[in-house]
């Protein structure tokens, strides 16, 4: 037996046997032509065929993934639309006398380098889609686009350099165990699928996966990111016990919807969910999540070619408000810099980005970007119950900047007579230092605070939490991150306003009892998420959890 570590992409464990998938661009090799008006049109004729599938996936994959996983595809519809791409294609024939074929190879192959090379995870990760782009009008051109899985029989376990979207939409997913891919990552848009078709996958295998043969039988480990090839008896008892626990503890969770959080000595906390798009509500649906804690608006902006406009904004924060029908909705404000980027703001390049100019820092210095969302967020309010939190808070200075900005835009409505919510609440997130050690003077100016964990470890330990080499290093239960934690809670209830936690800490079931007894309000985390930690929440005592180290010295 031999063990190969990759990374946990999607949940579950599968045990069957391999199929070695043969994916990426078809090989096409340069010819020459004399008839480069007639390759172009071949081209132009390649991409209409190539919108029109992607069309038909989109409608298939509403039906089986949902409106957010769909969404994909008509992201690659627009990139087929992408100037830069055709006419990159375009001159290339031309330039080059060559085929199309060879030229769109070219051309989807420079443009997927430079998304590549890109410093935000997020962004290289695109490169895949202009990838999966570019090879379809290939297969188009080539007369080859079929079905990944035709004529495969009985269940595999789909094995593959990487996998792009519409290659793991196509496949029939009642034959398919599990992914194991060399390439990919944890955020790439096929791993996003696999978790959401329920598929266990583990990607990033790199050269362990050149041990993979056609017909092996393995062990595929959604949980910890291992796959064992021919395992004994022992290893195959072990793996087939815990995937019907898996199985049995997924039956027990969904028995919890519609249940309150209460803990065992009667505490109750609120479990919201984090969301990135408004596709997203119908995972917090399925979920039940009692609200959304986090919204990260700034992904309304790196989706755009240029800024949002109000209007743009208004219908996307409208549409997640109906849809929530009344539960609460906590939108943060544009969160840009660091390791997220939209190309037209022009940032300048940053030594250390993750201490420069982003956040709060770019909408008070660049007030027409923050007017434009507070009139979107306000004219939107009315549509349902909408929270409006403000992120990178060092100061008390900063909060009274942005309440008389809120101010301006009421006073901007009223004499338009547009209508707003009176009932909107303002928070901050406590994610600096500099914020933890003033919020007895900031819960004076605000509605409530929600606790950042990530970035609030990462400056209180000095530790970039991108850098993995610094990864044991980067301890969201350090000691000093939860007294930081608890005094905010503290200094929150002294004032009379609610403290949650919206960082990736609040989905730690390690953290959950110390988090009921300190008194934090609300855990928001991921969708999938909710239900995991409102059982942890139902079978905790507080009165039980150890937090004398937290008062040690008097905070």
């Amino acid at each position: 037996m031999e063990q190969i570590k990759g990374v946990a992409a999607s949940k579950g464990i599968s045990i069957g046997s391999v199929l070695l998938y043969q994916t990426g661009d078809p090989k096409v090799s340069k010819k020459q032509t004399n008839d480069v008006l007639g390759e172009i049109a071949r081209f132009e004729a390649a991409v209409q065929t190539a919108v029109a599938t992607l069309g038909e996936l989109h409608e298939r994959a509403l039906q089986t993934v949902g409106e957010k996983e769909a969404a994909v595809f008509e992201i690659h519809q627009m990139m087929l639309e992408d100037l830069d791409f055709l006419e990159g294609v375009k001159d290339c024939i031309t330039s080059e006398s060559c085929n199309a074929e060879y030229a769109v190879q070219q051309a989807g192959g420079q443009l997927a380098e430079m998304f590549a090379g890109m410093d935000d995870e997020y962004m290289r990760e695109r490169a895949s889609d202009v990838r999966d782009v570019s090879a379809r009008v290939v297969r188009v051109l080539c007369g080859c686009d079929g079905n990944p899985l035709e004529g495969v029989k009985g269940q595999v376990i789909v094995a593959a350099e990487d996998l792009m979207p519409s290659e793991t939409i196509q496949m029939d997913t009642s034959k398919v165990l599990a992914f194991v891919t060399r390439l990919g990552s944890k955020i790439s848009h096929s791993a996003i699928l696999a978790r959401t078709m329920g598929i266990p996958a583990v990607v990033g295998l790199r050269e362990g996966f050149d041990t993979l043969k056609a017909g092996q039988e393995i062990i595929v480990d959604g949980f910890n990111g291992d796959v064992y090839l021919g395992p004994d008896e022992k290893t195959l008892a072990h793996f087939k016990n815990e995937r019907d626990l898996y199985l049995e503890k997924k039956r027990v969770l969904r028995s919890l919807i519609g249940k309150r959080a209460v803990s065992l000595d009667g505490k109750e906390i609120e479990i919201n969910a984090n969301i990135g798009h408004p596709a997203d509500i119908a995972l917090c649906e399925e979920n039940d999540a009692g609200g959304i804690g986090l919204f990260r608006s700034e992904f309304l902006y790196m989706e755009s070619q240029d800024f949002p406009s109000e209007d743009f904004q208004f219908e996307s924060y409208r549409d997640i408000l109906q849809k929530m029908a009344g539960k609460r909705v906590i939108v943060r404000t544009l969160d840009l810099g660091a390791d997220k980027h939209a190309p037209y703001f022009k940032l300048p390049h940053e030594d250390n980005p993750a201490m420069g100019y982003r956040a709060i820092r770019i909408c008070l210095r660049q007030p027409d970007i923050f007017i434009t969302q507070l009139r979107a967020l306000h004219r939107a309010s009315v549509f349902g119950k909408l929270a409006i939190m403000f992120p990178m808070i060092t100061s008390l200075k900063e909060v009274l900047e942005i309440k008389k900005v809120v101010a301006l835009v009421k006073c901007q409505l009223d004499e338009e007579h547009i209508p707003y919510s009176k009932e909107i609440e303002y928070g901050i997130m406590i994610e600096t230092p500099a914020a933890v050690m003033a919020t007895d003077l900031l819960a004076r100016e605000v509605d409530f605070f929600s606790i950042g964990t990530n970035d609030l470890t990462q400056y209180t330990l000095a530790c970039d939490r991108m850098n993995a080499s610094l990864s044991e290093l980067y301890d969201p239960r350090n000691l000093s991150v939860l007294r930081m934690i608890a005094l905010t809670v503290r200094n929150a209830h002294k004032a009379g306003i609610w403290a949650g936690i919206c960082g990736e800490s609040a989905g730690d079931l390690e953290l959950t009892g110390l988090y009921l007894k300190l008194g934090v309000d609300e855990l928001s985390v991921s969708p999938a998420s909710v239900l995991e930690v409102r059982n942890k929440v139902l079978h905790t005592d507080s009165r039980e959890v150890d937090d004398s180290m937290l008062n040690l010295y008097t905070v």
